[in-house]
């Protein structure tokens, strides 16, 4: 009997969508296919890839409304936030678009008398994309969108929390007219995943995913001389500086800790407040919070839906009991939010302050609408404890003072540096993170040097 994927929605606890497994027969197929596809596609030049792509721009966006839907039953989201992943998808492509033909046109490295030299970004051929369900559409065109406008083809492997955006992508690349191969997907369990990556037809991955995952596909890879790209967790810090403007911060803090109830990797976790304005901060932040609405997500009016899964939403009532038992303080009355009686994945958001980073909720990744509050005497203070943890994904420091956010920001260990701003990818810049996020990139023009291979020319055109 054929093994089939369940998605169960956290809207109701019912089971939403059900799809097999590709079987050993439809892998072959989509292997075999990519590379046949992949051989052409190599030869066409990066101006006459990029109009597929916008007829890609222009087909997504057609699938605006559905997309949105669907997205709220596979992963709790509410209705009203879906065009935003629409949005932020159209941006990327659009980005990576406009930045192909200069990333990767050839390398000069200068005149040589009797010589013609220069390096070429060659595609890497298949690229596997493996990409997570929390932000399943922004995620995967990371690397979907680059890779095709390299050269490549694309196999892609989403969640089986979100397997719609895989045949939503496939839908709108049909609509495109993109030639048959270039882009596919496999609904595939772990062990079909492990053989994917093991076949010497895939000549790289891009993973989006928990730290343990990065783990296991990295182990796998390296069973072959092939790139990784491993985007992992993150623990998000925010530093409000004495001169940082309060409810400019409080307002965008606030929805950088609970948009997408919290699961999100460059999401605010923590938050360091200097001395002055902190207990303004905690206040404007606790009135604001009490402001959501948790709710069914396909109700217009809320703002706060069910966490994706329910092992998610039980971490993150650990992480609060901990804390509460090694004396923090939880500033959020539960009964605010009566909608917690829905079920085990409607959770009300959360703030915590006398916290320290003896607590898993200051340290860990939690990925949850819930966030600690600690208060900071200075910047060195505040940079300390930024740099204590094992993430470094993004950290962004709220002042009116650009150059001390440059200071500070230069002695941070992460990836991506705000200055009043969080919770946000520039497709111009590079998206990277340190240590325990992973490594690689994706974005800008650095991201497409992920997805090529350097070749060099050294022509020799005088021999006498």
């Amino acid at each position: 009997m054929a093994k089939t994927l369940k998605v169960v929605s956290p809207v109701n606890d019912q089971v939403y969508v059900e799809r097999p497994f590709a079987d050993g027969k439809a892998i072959e197929t989509a292997l075999a296919n990519a590379v046949r596809a992949q051989k052409a596609w190599r030869t066409v030049p990066v101006a006459e890839r990029v109009p597929y792509i916008q007829k890609f721009v222009d087909a997504f966006q057609s699938l605006s409304a559905r997309i949105s839907e669907e997205l709220s039953w596979q992963m709790g989201r509410p209705l009203r936030y879906g065009p935003n992943e629409v949005r932020g998808t159209l941006e990327r492509a659009n980005g990576m678009m406009t930045l192909a033909e200069s990333a990767l046109k050839d390398i000069q490295v200068g005149e040589k008398e009797g010589f013609h030299r220069y390096i070429k970004r060659e595609p890497m051929g298949v690229v596997f994309v493996v990409p997570a369900w929390n932000y399943p559409y922004l995620i995967a065109v990371n690397s979907i969108v680059p890779g095709l406008l390299a050269g490549n083809a694309i196999v892609l492997k989403h969640s089986a929390q979100t397997p719609l955006v895989a045949e939503r992508f496939a839908e709108a690349f049909a609509l495109a007219g993109l030639p048959e191969g270039l882009f596919q997907y496999l609904h595939l369990d772990h062990d079909d995943t492990s053989k994917v990556i093991l076949d010497p037809r895939v000549d790289f991955v891009a993973f989006t995913g928990s730290v343990s995952g990065g783990h296991s596909i990295q182990k796998v890879a390296a069973e072959r001389f092939i790139g990784v790209g491993l985007e992992l967790g993150g623990k998000d810090p925010a530093y409000v500086r004495a001169d940082a403007n309060l409810a400019f911060a409080v307002e965008n803090l606030v929805d950088g800790a609970f948009y997408n109830s919290g699961q999100s990797c460059c999401g605010i976790e923590r938050i360091y407040v200097h001395e002055s304005l902190y207990d303004r901060f905690v206040e404007g932040c606790v009135e604001l919070t009490k402001q959501y609405r948790l709710d069914n997500p396909l109700n217009p009016e809320t703002t706060l839906g069910p966490m994706a899964k329910r092992s998610g939403a039980d971490t993150v009532r650990a992480h609060i009991a901990q804390a509460l038992a090694k004396g923090a303080r939880a500033l959020i009355d539960p009964a605010l939010f009566p909608n917690t009686k829905l079920g085990g994945n409607y959770l009300a958001p959360q703030i915590l302050v006398n916290v320290d980073h003896s607590m898993d909720v200051m340290k860990e990744e939690t990925f949850g609408p819930v966030v600690g509050i600690m208060k900071v005497k200075n910047d060195e203070q505040a940079i300390e404890l930024m740099n204590d943890s094992p993430y470094g994904l993004t950290a962004s420091v709220w002042t009116e003072d650009e150059a001390a956010a440059v200071r500070i920001s230069d002695v941070i260990a992460t990836g991506t540096c705000f200055m009043n701003r969080c919770d946000y990818l520039d497709p111009y810049l590079a998206w990277t993170g340190v240590k325990d996020t992973g490594r690689g990139c994706t974005l800008s023009t650095v991201g497409f040097e992920h997805i090529t291979r350097p070749k060099s020319y050294h022509l020799r055109y005088k021999t006498k």
